[in-house]
Order: structure tokens, then C-alpha cells, then sequence
């Protein structure tokens, strides 16, 4: 992932709201390892259901603000991330819902997908020891990864 600026960040989104924008906590940029991620995910802690997603499309960073539901799935069966198709607990992977941007956002018309509960897709792909997680298969489900990060975050963008 190309490195983002707070300003690159703070100009992304398309579908936060003023109020958001203006409680919109940064994370840590300087201790990201942009290369080792396809996109940058965090939740905010001061408004536990909130999470945000920022990545490039055709060269520019495109941001989204998403809302986890308060309920969980069931504890004790497996579930699997849309975005990392990491198969994991119930309890790590979450529905998180996005208003769409513009007019049809505001009138509450939003898109949801089971994701990590803490948007760490790009660190839960390169956990495995690297003999059962060599380079070209992390390059592999990288690029899938992003790709299908690229879509819901275009399809949130739709304003029609």
C-alpha cells in the first residue's frame, strides 16, 4: 500500500458524515508498515461500533466509515472474513454495515459484510510460519485481498 498523509486520509471519505470527520481519529501513521499492507483498517476507540477503511483506487485513496453490529455471531462455530477469506472463531469476525455515499446514504440505504472485528486483514494474512506461508502465496491473497476490498469500498461509493 502507497503511504497516507492525516490530510490523505481525512479527504478519502465518501460517505462520513461532518460530525465524523471532525471526531475522526488518526492512527498511528508513523509506525505502519505500508508495505505490508493492502489497505489501512482501524476502529475507534472512542466509539466502539465505528470503524474505518482507507485504500487506493485508480491512484487516489478512497475512505469509508463502517459500523459494526452489536450482536455477535455464535461463539463456539467458524466463521470466515469476505475480505481475507481467513477462516477464524465467530467471535473475531463481525457484520459491519456502510451507508453508501451521497443521497442514497443519507436516506439510509447501506451495504454490509462479515469482516474482522478489528480490520486487520492485511496482518492476518502473514501470521502462518513462512514455510506454510511463503511470499508468492502472501502476494496471492494480498492482491485478492485488495480486490475485493476495492469493490465493496466502490460499491459503498455508488451514488446511484
Amino acid at each position: 500500500m502507497k503511504p497516507l498523509t492525516e490530510a490523505d486520509i481525512r479527504s478519502s471519505f465518501v460517505n462520513a458524515t461532518p460530525d465524523e470527520l471532525a471526531q475522526l481519529p488518526i492512527p498511528g501513521l508513523h509506525e505502519m508498515l505500508w508495505d505490508e499492507r493492502e489497505f489501512l483498517g482501524w476502529r475507534d476507540p472512542q466509539a466502539a461500533r465505528r470503524g474505518y477503511i482507507v485504500s487506493w483506487i485508480d491512484e487516489r485513496p478512497v475512505g469509508i466509515v463502517v459500523r459494526s453490529a452489536s450482536g455477535s455471531l455464535r461463539a463456539g462455530i467458524a466463521a470466515m472474513c469476505s475480505f481475507c477469506h481467513s477462516p477464524q472463531p465467530a467471535t473475531q469476525v463481525r457484520l459491519f454495515s456502510a451507508a453508501r455515499a451521497g443521497e442514497s446514504g443519507r436516506n439510509g440505504n447501506t451495504i454490509g459484510s462479515y469482516i474482522c472485528e478489528d480490520l486487520g486483514c492485511s496482518m492476518l494474512i502473514r501470521t502462518a510460519p513462512p514455510h506454510l506461508n511463503p511470499p508468492a502465496t502472501i502476494a496471492m491473497r494480498g492482491e485478492a485481498l485488495l480486490q475485493r476490498v476495492q469493490n465493496f469500498t466502490a460499491d459503498v461509493a455508488k451514488t446511484a
